[in-house]
């Protein structure tokens, strides 16, 4: 199906053209800061138009690819094709006893903050992770001692058709950057976290002392994808990148960062492919010399400029 056509029965679930775009650049969505342009991007802003445009796209056989904040995502410099869904619309967080519902495309950092003022704990650990609610139900986002899966009751998603789920905590089947909800390519539109009353002095405490940690260990002044590969079992990954002497490695724009080695950071217009090719190398490198495979954290989507999945 041609963009235009794409374009045309889309505006006929979300009448506001401003929220339907053709070619849009995706590098302003990420934050490495990179990435070609979306065949189509839209951003709705409750479940019905999510659900109408997943019935839409299946129904025609055209890919859906989601994003949130694209924090830890690479989208490859040739764009993506088919129908891209931004989340960030949805946003809205809310009180319910001691549980706090938040929308997919809320911050995870805001609702650790709405956590705080609700003088309720659980959510320290998330006070310093960039993505969004859905990314942590995603990937059971975790940090510093504590992971999503701790705190969450059930989740909202939906899956590919556009069919509502309410799937309960063995449902979800959460483990170490794992769900039912990455597993079964279902799209996560609320998290219940059911946290327990505290002390608000506490809180904001433990909070504040990993706040601190973060920018004292991580390489927030260059734009990044966070933690690029996941841990492998019994070792740490930025150790044994910063053991092969990789720190400060090139390529392109994007460099290890000599912070953090578990960081790449893009200091001078790096490109998705340099991301990759530099992924690849460290790769290879820590495979050669300790014989460990490094598995990506980072999702790496889309295509190339030559129209391929690499």
């Amino acid at each position: 199906m041609e963009k235009v056509m794409i374009y045309d029965e889309l505006k006929k679930i979300i009448p506001d053209s401003s929220r339907v775009r053709v070619g849009e650049n995706l590098s302003s969505y990420t934050f490495t800061k990179t990435g070609g342009v979306a065949d189509v991007l839209v951003l709705p802003e409750n479940y019905e138009e999510i659900c109408g445009i997943l019935n839409f796209a299946g129904v025609n056989g055209l890919p859906v690819t989601v994003l949130g904040k694209g924090s830890n995502v690479i989208i490859r410099d040739g764009g993506i094709r088919g129908i891209v869904i931004n989340l960030l619309r949805l946003n809205a967080i809310r009180l319910e006893g001691h549980t706090v519902v938040a929308q997919c495309g809320a911050a995870i950092i805001d609702v650790s903050r709405f956590a705080l003022q609700h003088h309720l704990t659980g959510l320290e650990f998330a006070c310093g992770i960039p993505g969004s609610v859905g990314g942590a139900l995603f990937m059971n986002a975790g940090a510093y001692g504590g992971e999503t899966a701790q705190v969450l009751d059930h989740a909202l998603a939906a899956d590919a058709s556009g069919r509502l789920l309410k799937l309960d905590r063995e449902a979800l089947d959460m483990g170490y950057r794992h769900s039912a909800i990455s597993e079964n390519g279902y799209i996560a539109l609320e998290g219940a976290f059911a946290l327990a009353p505290g002390s608000y002095d506490a809180i904001k405490k433990e909070m504040d002392h990993l706040t601190y940690l973060r920018e004292l260990k991580q390489p927030l002044e260059h734009p990044s994808c966070g933690s690029v590969f996941k841990r492998p079992p019994g070792h740490f990954a930025g150790k044994l990148i910063q053991d092969s002497g990789l720190q400060g490695t090139r390529i392109g724009g994007v460099e290890v960062s000599t912070k953090h080695a578990g960081f790449m950071v893009n200091i001078d217009h790096g490109s998705a492919t340099d991301y990759i090719n530099l992924i690849h190398l460290v790769q290879k490198t820590v495979k050669e010399k300790f014989g460990v495979s490094l598995d990506t954290e980072v999702r790496i989507i889309g295509e190339d400029k030559n129209g391929q999945r690499i």
